[in-house]
């Protein structure tokens, strides 16, 4: 049977260490949010993810979801886990207290998300897009929507769901065809068709509240001419309760290779009544909100599902005896050795672990600067956080969730044929890391967007802010000879990028061709930099510590072997993705249709 338990050590060690979380306390608003509180806060959060959502996971795949006569039925243990958990408070945990919510930093939901990914994925995909609802209606919605509909999203009562795709109009949304008409009161009826609606329909919450891209009788072509609404499955009374049905009904439910226990549905809205967020045909600028709240949890869902994978791929490589060391024998005592004595098992395992925790890093990076983008008094830190969480988006969403699946793979083949059967659980994390390199924009949507708009806005100053972030943590490293090797190998792979920085930016001028031709390699380029840039700031402070006697000698020890692992056996595959952009598009784009 498969195992999880929070690595809250880690956790502790890249707040309290690496990202000083206290300054988040220095933040108006969040002075409450002291170190000590929100260790209290995680450790409750772990406990919770431990002992009450990772035990239904492997049945809740097993079961997965009920679709009867338009309604869903979450696996056994759904429902009371979710009325706890929205009793203890979580639904709301980073949510303004204006409107009932915790008003705790969003690095605070940073981690319990990752948390709830690795202990049930399924499920945190429930609450998960009410926080996206949340988030794009605080940023967008009316003061009367606010006050309608945020108090009900934060303390669980009611869900949420983010309707984008239809059947014709995947990642093209401007060829969108459902369509909003102007009714009485200031409202619309929404009609059209709605697939892969995550959470669409389930019977965790009274009511679920569906914000649906739809398009005005007088609509421009293209995106430019969508509007984003609030459609509730049920329309709310004027006491805050739940009234009549809506016209939104679920026509089907998916049969999924992964994330059997999440309701994704296939949503009809027929002439449903809905409220517009926003201003009209600026649909997308407010729906971009919750797509890019999406897309970051969709990341810590690669994070999550590595981090649970190892866990169970190690205890398995500790206990399984097969065959003797290549050096000889190390349990005298037993027919054979415990499989980690090998160097390829050894090699796997230590490339998930450098991931995990350099990616785990970098997430959390990212919540500290959306946390600073959002309260610092000084507009200066204000926008360099906005800057680097626009930049860092794709990068966490397409390169911890490629990197989560090809983990998740190497835990299964630490197995063997044990991984392959369901009674270890990790052919579980293969199937559902799967779907996180797919929605909320394909992985090379990711990549076209950290091409096409992130490195030439503003100028390419996002882009140059980045190098000379990780340029300065590489020269103070330098003077340090315990450091040294470390700062020279991400030196060349920072050179690396920045070559192909230059190549796409001269290229993809002239030739559009070469930047998709070379996008996704771009952002891996860059994943492995910020990783690498976060494993050299991990060595700095576990070095310090180890050089004053401070902390757990054995912990920082074993960061700074893991820090050896990743630049010395990682890192240089940086040189490989640069090699294969300078080929350029030709070989891609010479083949006639008729030749593939």
């Amino acid at each position: 049977m498969p195992s999880y338990r929070a690595p809250l050590q880690d956790i502790r060690y890249l707040l309290h260490e690496v990202h000083d979380i206290a300054q988040l306390s220095r933040l108006p608003g969040f002075e409450d949010a002291t170190p000590d509180m929100i260790d209290e806060v995680l450790a409750g959060g772990a406990a919770f993810c431990e002992d009450v959502l990772f035990p239904l996971n492997q049945p809740g795949d097993i079961e997965g979801v009920h679709f009867e006569n338009g309604e869903v039925r979450t696996p056994s243990g759904f429902k009371e886990a979710y009325t706890r958990y929205a009793a203890d408070g979580w639904t709301g945990v980073a949510a303004t207290s204006e409107y009932g919510g915790q008003g705790l930093p969003e690095m605070v939901r940073f981690v319990m998300e990752e948390m709830l990914c690795s202990a049930n994925l399924s499920f945190s995909m429930y609450p998960g897009l009410s926080h996206g609802a949340y988030s794009a209606l605080m940023s967008h919605g009316s003061d009367e929507l606010k006050q309608r509909f945020l108090p009900k999203l934060i303390d669980g009562s009611w869900g949420g769901t983010m309707c984008l795709t239809e059947a014709h109009a995947g990642t093209d949304l401007g060829i969108l065809t459902t369509r909003a008409e102007p009714a009485e009161n200031g409202t619309y009826r929404i009609t059209g068709q709605k697939i892969f609606i995550s959470a669409g329909e389930h019977d965790l919450t009274e009511n679920i509240v569906h914000l649906v891209l739809a398009k005005l009788p007088d609509a421009p072509s293209g995106t430019k001419g969508i509007s984003l609404f609030l459609v509730p499955k049920f329309l709310p009374t004027a006491d805050g309760g739940v009234g009549a049905r809506n016209g939104v009904t679920c026509g089907s439910v998916e049969h999924k290779m992964g994330i059997k226990a999440s309701a994704t549905c296939v949503l009809n809205f027929d002439g449903a009544t809905g409220w517009m967020v926003g201003e009209p045909h600026k649909g997308m600028r407010a729906m971009f909100v919750m797509m890019n709240s999406a897309r970051l949890a969709v990341g810590l869902q690669g994070l999550g599902l590595s981090e649970v994978a190892y866990q169970n791929a190690l205890a398995y490589a500790k206990e399984r005896l097969q065959g003797r060391a290549l050096t000889g024998v190390k349990n005298a005592e037993g027919p054979a050795d415990p499989i980690l004595v090998h160097p390829d098992v050894r090699k796997g395992l230590l490339r998930i672990k450098a991931f995990n925790e350099g990616m785990r890093s970098l997430a959390y990076w990212v919540g500290v600067r959306i946390d600073l983008e959002h309260r610092h008094p000084d507009a200066s830190v204000r926008q360099d956080a906005q800057d680097m969480v626009a930049l860092m988006t794709p990068v966490i969403k397409a390169f911890l969730t490629d990197k989560g699946f090809d983990n998740t793979n190497i835990a299964l083949q630490t197995l063997g044929g044990h991984g392959y059967i369901r009674e270890y659980g990790v052919e579980q994390y293969v199937r559902d890391a799967r779907i996180a390199q797919i929605y909320e924009g394909t992985n090379a949507v990711q990549a076209l967007d950290l091409v096409g708009r992130k490195l030439p806005m503003e100028g390419g100053r996002l882009v140059r802010r980045f190098f000379e972030l990780v340029k300065a943590d590489i020269d103070a490293a330098a003077t340090n000879d315990a450091l040294a090797d470390h700062a020279k190998a991400l030196g060349a792979s920072l050179y690396q990028l920045q070559k192909a920085t230059m190549l796409l930016a001269e290229r993809g001028f002239a030739n559009p061709d070469e930047a998709g031709a070379s996008a996704t390699e771009y952002l891996h380029l860059m994943g492995y930099v910020a990783v690498g840039w976060q494993w050299l700031r991990m060595a700095t402070v576990s070095s310090d510590a180890l050089a004053a006697g401070r902390g757990d000698a054995a912990f920082h020890q074993a960061k700074l072997k893991t820090a050896r692992f990743y630049f010395a056996r990682v890192l240089p595959e940086c040189g490989t993705l640069l090699t294969a952009m300078q080929a350029g598009a030709a070989p891609i784009m010479a083949f006639e249709a008729s030749e593939f």
